[in-house]
């Protein structure tokens, strides 16, 4: 591919991911991967330029351009060697036309910034779009600080995680067991948990499993833990994981029917020392891995999951026993899915939180309502909020 069609064929591709975000389709890593499908006459060197103009045009823009080429001409404004390509060339773009429509780059989209919490200043705003370091925790029925250094000379232990440690950029990790791929952030809630061998632990919306290794490593097989979640697909890929991490056999599945869920959980009310509510969110705290999700989020999305959120944390309540913890967890820095959420649960319920007891202290971030705000810039994880909450005996 000549650089002008490389130019060319990134304008396809935003085009499509722009249509993606509006219409909650396919990840723009999906389609990217099925744009070169049908093109094999791409070579790596023609994919690696052209996916690096659509991720950089991605990260450039905080509100959806109008096209993919309104988003690469507003590249092309700054930068006179892109302009250049807009040539006219075979399989390249149409020269640029003096009233076309330009999109103006921006961090964030306009209308979120009032949501977010306090603590989130430009500072935190511009981390959240920076490049996301590579965080493994090491699975210690399989491998220790030592093996894992001696594979990995480079790593770099991560402070508060007990067996967390940070991986130069494009480090390979191979789905061996004896690594994770997992960030600082998820370690820590995992962590505040407080699972212990002998407990009945449930991790509600488990997903493909990631703190459910997590919860396992930490109760040795010893106990009970149930890994729930609404949805197949994900839930099925908690077994793979599992399995290499030798775990599989501690870990009980449970597919939930979505609406139905108090139904198939009633076996479980008052029996839980530790339930988990890893909860859907807007994910704005993961921005820097995936920029492209900040198209996709809206005021009518925002205001959905807020209403799920509160109805998981009703749900879990009945299920944990009395002296039991309740641990709430968003990956998401806006105040309404967090520190709100959180405090008009507890109000609303009577509880005590475990939140400003000496576990929660100790932890990395920083105090913000019931619980705790993590933050790419001051805590170098992903964005998290998250509150452990005690049930009254």
């Amino acid at each position: 591919m000549t650089p002008a069609a490389r130019v060319q064929a990134a304008i396809e591709l935003l085009d499509a991911i722009i249509v993606a975000a509006r219409d909650d389709g396919a990840a723009g890593d999906t389609l990217i991967a099925r744009y070169f499908r049908e093109r094999r006459y791409a070579g790596s060197k023609d994919r690696r330029a052209v996916r690096d103009l659509v991720y950089r045009a991605v990260r450039a823009y905080g509100d959806r351009p109008e096209s993919g080429r309104a988003a690469m001409l507003g590249l092309a404004r700054e930068d006179a060697a892109l302009a250049a390509l807009f040539d006219g060339s075979v399989h390249g773009p149409a020269p640029i036309e003096p009233d076309e429509a330009v999109a103006s780059p921006s961090l964030l989209p306009g209308w979120i910034v009032p949501e977010f919490s306090a603590l989130v200043d430009e500072a935190e705003q511009a981390a959240l779009l920076e490049r996301a370091p590579l965080h493994v925790r090491i699975n210690p029925s399989k491998a220790s600080r030592e093996t894992l250094q001696a594979r990995w000379p480079d790593a770099e232990p991560i402070l508060a995680t007990r067996n967390g440690f940070a991986l130069p950029a494009g480090t390979d990790v191979p789905e061996d067991g004896m690594a994770e791929v997992q960030d600082a952030g998820s370690q820590l809630i995992a962590q505040a948990c407080g699972a212990q061998p002998g407990m009945t632990v449930l991790d509600l919306c488990a997903g493909a499993g990631g703190k459910t290794l997590a919860l396992a490593a930490d109760m040795n097989g010893e106990g009970r833990l149930i890994a729930a979640d609404t949805v197949r697909d994900r839930l099925s890929r908690l077994r793979p994981r599992a399995e290499r991490a030798g775990c599989a056999d501690w870990i009980e599945t449970l597919l939930l029917d979505s609406g139905r869920e108090a139904e198939a959980l009633a076996p479980l009310e008052g029996q839980c020392d530790v339930v988990l509510i890893d909860a859907p969110c807007t994910g704005t705290g993961t921005w820097r891995r995936n920029p492209e999700a900040r198209w996709r989020l809206t005021p009518a999305r925002l205001d959905r999951v807020i209403e799920l959120q509160a109805r998981l944390l009703r749900l879990a309540l009945p299920l944990v026993k009395p002296g039991g913890r309740l641990v709430y967890a968003v990956c998401s820095l806006i105040d309404r899915e967090g520190k709100a959420q959180v405090q008009q649960f507890v109000s609303s319920m009577s509880l005590g939180a475990a939140a400003r007891g000496r576990d929660l202290q100790e932890s990395p971030g920083r105090s913000w309502g019931e619980g705790r705000l993590l933050t790419p810039r001051h805590d170098g994880t992903d964005g998290f909020f998250f509150a452990v909450l005690e049930k009254p005996c």
